[in-house]
């Protein structure tokens, strides 16, 4: 008899190629890293799932991944592909978490009993990477989220310097610092968004953030991500300068609360980020990064980590 070995497959719900930073990528990270352990890699974005009578399905790439900086990946096949079939799923499609982002999540639970996706679509929609963080309120700024111009206008007699920021906002965008109220501004915001988050301005984010890694209910690591001068934006995105950091004991408990939050809700993988020891709400979950970026600095590959665990 001839046993005839199943191909492993990992299948990637990703953003275009043609954005990836290879530097600091970390999808790309966790990739080159599956590949040494004999997985083959299948590549789709979003608008490219379909669900047919009970099945979903994708038009993909089968490809290689290089750890080259200019030629990091070669398309070896093109295909449609069952993704039942699968034997691991990452979802790792950047923000924004939009309706296009929820839809995709409500399909692929349709085969997440048959395939180990991470994040769990299900818990991705569960817990929203910044109102997720109303369950941690007790270690955060003065935080209002609200779209009640009079409830508005009170927090920022309280607060005097706040930011403000959108609840489906990602990579810093929109991310502002008021010194005082302001009708104009403020209106035109709502316009746009409906609830904002304000927050208390803690000015140590010039000093930088923490973003701190939680891989299967454990905290494997932390960087400090310092913003470019005269900016309050800690995302690299942005221009702001990585470093490697040691968490103070107050951070490290609070994440460890965190992470059995995070466990108990079936997130896998996600960045948490403290400025001035505090959280700030932001609970990455959707695409967490800066894996690659930690490699760089420390030489310890959580990558590693990631796939022994799974």
């Amino acid at each position: 008899i001839s046993f005839i070995m199943q191909k492993k497959i990992l299948a990637i719900q990703g953003s275009s190629l043609k954005k990836i930073n290879v530097e600091t990528d970390t999808t790309l990270f966790l990739a080159l890293e599956a590949q040494k352990r004999g997985y083959q890699i299948y590549y789709y974005e979003p608008h490219n799932l379909s669900f047919i009578d009970g099945k979903v399905i994708v038009k993909c790439f089968q490809l290689t991944f290089f750890e080259e900086t200019k030629k990091f990946y070669k398309i070896t096949k093109k295909l449609n592909f069952d993704l039942s079939k699968a034997k691991v799923l990452l979802i790792r499609n950047e923000p924004p978490f939009n309706q296009q982002y929820i839809n995709t999540t409500f399909i692929l639970e349709h085969i997440s009993k048959k395939v180990k996706i991470i994040n769990h679509p299900k818990s991705i929609r569960e817990v929203p990477e910044k109102l997720f963080s109303i369950k941690l309120i007790k270690y955060m700024p003065s935080t209002l989220i609200s779209e009640n111009i009079d409830e508005i206008k009170n927090f920022f007699r309280k607060n005097k310097k706040v930011i403000v920021k959108p609840i489906n906002g990602y990579s810093g965008n929109e991310v502002i610092l008021l010194k005082t109220f302001n009708t104009k501004i403020i209106n035109k915001y709502l316009k746009k968004h409906n609830h904002v988050i304000f927050q208390k301005f803690l000015p140590q984010i010039s000093d930088g953030d923490r973003r701190v890694f939680i891989i299967n209910g454990k905290i494997k690591g932390s960087i400090s991500r310092v913003p470019k001068k005269n900016s309050i934006l800690s995302n690299m995105s942005k221009g702001a300068i990585a470093q490697i950091n040691k968490l103070t004991s107050k951070e490290i408990k609070i994440s460890k609360e965190v992470a059995i939050l995070l466990k108990k809700n079936n997130i896998f993988f996600a960045g948490v980020d403290f400025v001035q020891g505090q959280l700030i709400g932001d609970i990455n979950v959707t695409s967490p990064t800066g894996l690659a970026t930690y490699y760089h600095l420390t030489g310890v590959n959580l990558a590693k980590f990631f796939w022994d665990s799974i």
